[in-house]
C-alpha cells in the first residue's frame, strides 16, 4: 500500500480570491513504513503573500522570485502522487488549492480525485478525540511526537511530522527493533517459560452482573465516540 503524506503552504486562505500554492511537501509511506522518498517544491505565485500567511510560514515573495510556477512542475507532482492514498491534515484546504491550480492550468489534468484517494487526518482525529483540540501541535503532544523544530509552518516538515502522527494515531509502528543481536527465532525461544504441571489450578472468577452491565456501558461509550467502529463489538 502506497501512501503520500502531503502538506502545502499558500499565499492566503482562499483560492477563490486568487490565492496560490507556494510550497508543496510530500513524504512516502509503503506498507506503513517511511521509504525516504519525498517530493518538495517551492513555487512562484505571481501575487503578493498576505501578511497573515507570512506570519504562519515565513516564506517571502523575495525568496520565491526565482522559483518555478505550478505549471512548470504539475506533471512531475501528479506523477509522484498518482495511484497513492493521500494523507492530509484538513484535506479540504489543501485539495481545494491543488484543484484550483489544476483548473488554472487550462489543460486536461483533471482533479486530485482522478489521480488518488484522500484521507483527512483532521476528520479522523475528531472521531478519535471528540471535543478536544486536534490541530497538528495538539496531536504531537497527545502522541508524544517531537515537533520542536516547528517554529514556523513548512510543508515538508509538517508532512514529516504528520507521518509520525498518522502512524501513531492509526496504531501503526514505523520500525521494530530487538534489544540484542539475536535473530527473531532465538529471541522467541528464550522468551518461552515452561510452567510446572503440578502447580495448583488458577481460580476463575466470573464477572458479576453489575460488572457486566458496567462493561456494556463502557462499550456503548466507545462505540459512540468512534462512530460505530468499536472493535470490541466485533469480537
Amino acid at each position: 500500500m502506497r501512501q503520500i503524506i502531503l502538506d502545502t503552504e499558500t499565499t492566503g486562505l482562499d483560492p477563490a480570491q486568487g490565492h496560490r500554492i507556494i510550497e508543496i511537501g510530500c513524504v512516502e509511506l509503503v506498507n506503513r513504513r517511511l521509504t525516504g522518498n519525498h517530493y518538495h517544491q517551492y513555487l512562484q505565485p505571481d501575487r503578493e503573500i498576505d501578511a497573515g500567511a507570512f506570519d504562519v510560514h515565513g516564506i517571502s515573495n523575495e525568496f520565491l522570485i526565482d522559483k518555478p510556477r505550478f505549471s512548470d512542475v504539475a506533471d512531475e507532482f501528479l506523477d509522484f502522487i498518482k495511484g497513492a492514498e493521500l494523507i492530509i491534515h484538513n484535506a479540504p484546504f489543501d485539495i481545494g488549492f491543488i484543484n484550483a491550480e489544476l483548473v488554472w492550468l487550462g489543460r486536461s489534468h483533471g482533479a486530485v480525485a482522478d489521480h488518488c484517494t484522500v484521507v483527512d487526518t483532521l476528520a479522523l482525529a475528531r472521531k478519535l478525540h471528540p471535543g478536544q483540540k486536534n490541530n497538528l501541535d495538539a496531536l504531537c503532544r497527545r502522541y508524544q511526537i517531537d515537533n520542536s523544530r516547528r517554529d514556523l509552518h513548512g510543508a515538508l516538515l509538517d508532512a514529516e511530522i504528520l507521518a509520525d502522527v498518522y502512524l501513531a494515531m492509526t496504531g501503526g509502528q514505523a520500525s521494530l527493533s530487538l534489544d540484542s543481536g539475536q535473530d527473531a527465532g532465538q529471541a522467541s525461544r528464550q522468551a518461552i517459560r515452561h510452567l510446572d504441571s503440578a502447580r495448583p489450578r488458577l481460580k476463575v472468577i466470573q464477572a458479576t452482573a453489575a460488572e457486566q452491565a458496567a462493561h456494556e456501558r463502557r462499550l456503548d461509550a466507545l462505540d459512540k465516540a468512534s462512530g460505530g467502529t468499536c472493535v470490541w463489538r466485533n469480537v
